[in-house]
């Protein structure tokens, strides 16, 4: 099928092959992190089978993405430019560090860490700077900033934390390059850090200086806090890796400190998303059909859990931070199983089209 089939009428899987949003590599990262977290509290029976399903959404969303490349390549590299969906890219590099962090944890897989943590990698370097020149070079048709903006331009920080954390995690495997990569991980985190002052400040803009209808508070606003939770979980896994760095040791005390600035960042933002939940789908009955953007939801509170442990272990928090990592961990997993039936229920009431 090349783009000249694209002109004719399509229907069901076609359809939506074709109009496959880039974000669907946040199924990845959700299931990865509430993975992840389900093994640090000894949950039973629940890391194993989110692995398993992991790896299988994870080989099936590279050849819907790769399938879409070949027949629909014009709609693919279109996404490029647009403002809404160009970030959701960033889900292929975020959904392959988080598969191999959830591969370490459940299942010491150190290899398979390694390879996922240079996929990740690759298609960074990739995507930071096609994502981003597709966007500036674009020369008409670009929305205003209260429509171009939402929060998955925050998966920009999100994907190179991703990086970040794994690096960190895997460093001590490499030898002795396992410096290096400690250093690459640590200069990561602060680039993911910069790129979220960035782009945070123009969704804060957006959130207090616009009117905004309810279908313009899209559930990845939940990202504002899901970025900030992997910093501080990169942070806290720098503070902890066995590895050794000069440069690191040097930076200790700034570490800690810039991370437990991040992780009060993203405890502050968790009351305003849930008033921001309620608003939208309780007083404003906003329907709640499944859409990948749901995903943007579990993460972050996957991920809060995950960081929330790290930075108690690294830097000896009080037990009252464990008891909070346990109930973000059970909270991440019950609302992972409610947007999973959510998927499934939406699907069946609504057969797919060109804008899943």
């Amino acid at each position: 099928m090349t783009d000249q089939n694209e002109k004719g009428s399509v229907e069901g899987p076609v359809a939506a092959l074709r109009g496959l949003n880039p974000a669907w590599f946040s199924l990845v990262m959700a299931t990865g992190i509430v993975g992840v977290v389900a093994s640090t509290q000894s949950i039973p029976f629940v890391p194993a089978f989110l692995t398993w399903a992991n790896l299988l959404f994870y080989a099936l969303l590279w050849l819907a993405y790769l399938a879409r490349l070949a027949a629909f390549p014009r709609a693919f590299l279109g996404d490029l430019r647009e403002h809404t969906r160009a970030m959701g890219f960033f889900t292929i590099v975020a959904g392959s560090g988080v598969l191999g962090a959830q591969m370490l944890e459940v299942g010491n897989h150190r290899t398979a860490a390694q390879l996922l943590w240079f996929v990740a990698l690759a298609s960074w370097v990739v995507i930071v700077y096609a994502v981003p020149v597709a966007l500036v070079a674009q020369r008409a048709g670009k929305p205003p900033l209260k429509w171009g903006i939402q929060g998955n331009w925050l998966l920009w920080a999100v994907g190179t934390q991703s990086v970040a954390v794994l690096g960190a995690q895997v460093a001590s495997f490499f030898g002795p390059a396992a410096g290096g990569v400690v250093t690459l991980s640590l200069l990561l985190w602060l680039l993911g850090v910069v790129f979220y002052v960035w782009v945070v400040t123009l969704i804060v803009g957006r959130l207090f200086f616009y009117d905004l209808p309810p279908d313009g508070l899209s559930p990845t606003y939940w990202i504002d806090m899901g970025a900030v939770a992997i910093a501080t979980l990169a942070g806290a896994t720098l503070l902890g890796t066995q590895a050794q760095s000069r440069l690191l040791e040097h930076l200790g005390p700034f570490v800690a400190g810039l991370t437990l600035l991040l992780w009060a960042t993203a405890s502050w933002w968790i009351p305003w998303l849930f008033v921001m939940f309620f608003w939208r789908h309780v007083f404003l009955r906003q329907p709640v059909w499944f859409e990948p953007a749901w995903w943007s939801v579990v993460f972050p509170l996957g991920m809060y859990s995950a960081a929330t442990a790290a930075l108690s272990e690294a830097v000896e928090l009080p037990a009252v931070f464990g008891v909070v990592a346990s109930v973000f961990a059970w909270l991440s997993l019950a609302v992972w199983v409610a947007t999973f039936v959510n998927m499934l229920f939406t699907w069946w009431r609504r057969p797919l089209t060109s804008g899943t």
